[in-house]
């Protein structure tokens, strides 16, 4: 008989403590460290769900999204450092709901994280919708509304680079395609934590937390290399980077911002730029890949910088 893949009372009341927990270290993070904070506890996080329940555990938390939360946390409390009105943010910080559900060409989606320019804010002026598949639906905010809308969205997986797959791909040029062809002018942002190496599979059934070893030796000839995926993985990010208007690049965010971190270390060692993934071997010596435009340090300031460009300043104050 196949194992229940339900949590039972006890396994449920441990993984709300460790949500509890990972809430509460996010809420006391300091700004300057809080994507630390946010990765130590992402690791910390996954490694207590698997003890407690082994896989049922790792898929209790993923569904719950307590683990992702961890990093919308993060952009918002930069987009406040960088001198956006708390008031203008939603959800609001330490707040997982009321979400924009934004309309698109193709349909309606939950964004991550919006926020609404002081100009537009209360000033909904709901349209009948006559495409796609949001045909003959009413959108609550408006083509305007949405349009200046800056909108950020958060992925992350707990599976090796080396196992990236190629939804993720798909799924991030779905979803500027859909709100770019109907709002051109909209500027869009994606943050994006992937690990260097996932957890063991067959350890984790067992309700052991263990990091499967970062590939550097091809074992057979459909191996895929760590540092052959994170280069790929790069220059597939630089390629959906920096929306350049003028050429009608719909596909592209404005801005992206990969975080690759090996979450197999105590405290998780975040990779801020290709130097430091060469000392570590997990780039080619001779590789000409750049985290520059895509790195973290910059990712928040660069969208305002580029909304302000594209629709004027002073509208996040």
């Amino acid at each position: 008989m196949a194992k229940s893949k339900i949590l039972n009372a006890n396994e449920e009341l441990l993984l709300a403590t460790v949500k509890t927990k990972i809430d509460t270290n996010i809420k006391a993070a300091n700004p300057n460290n809080i994507l630390q904070v946010a990765c130590d506890n992402f690791k910390f996080a996954f490694e207590e769900a698997i003890k407690i329940a082994g896989d049922k555990g790792k898929t209790a938390l993923v569904t719950s999204s307590k683990h992702i939360n961890l990093f919308h946390e993060v952009v918002k409390s930069e987009l406040i450092r960088n001198g956006v009105n708390p008031k203008l943010i939603f959800p609001p910080l330490h707040n997982s709901k009321d979400e924009l559900n934004l309309a698109g060409f193709i349909k309606a989606k939950k964004q991550d994280i919006s926020v609404v320019p002081n100009t537009h804010l209360g000033k909904e002026v709901p349209e009948l919708m006559i495409i796609g598949m949001m045909n003959g639906k009413t959108d609550k905010f408006g083509q305007k509304y949405t349009e200046h809308t800056l909108a950020i969205n958060i992925r992350s997986q707990m599976s090796s680079i080396t196992k990236n797959d190629d939804t993720i791909i798909e799924r991030t040029f779905a979803e500027t395609l859909n709100l770019h062809l109907r709002c051109p002018n909209m500027v869009l942002g994606e943050l994006f934590v992937l690990p260097i190496t996932g957890f063991n599979t067959e350890k984790v059934k067992l309700k052991q937390p263990i990091f499967e070893p970062i590939q550097t030796v091809k074992k057979n000839s459909n191996s895929k290399l760590t540092s052959d995926a994170i280069e790929e993985t790069i220059n597939i990010f630089n390629d959906l980077n920096n929306r350049n208007l003028a050429n009608n690049q719909a596909y592209k965010y404005e801005r992206v911002c990969l975080v690759l971190a090996d979450f197999s270390q105590s405290p998780v060692k975040i990779y801020a730029n290709e130097s430091q993934l060469k000392a570590d071997n997990l780039l080619s010596k001779t590789s000409k890949v750049s985290l520059s435009g895509i790195n973290y340090q910059d990712f928040i300031s660069d969208l305002l910088k580029i909304y302000a460009t594209r629709f004027g300043t002073g509208k996040f104050k």
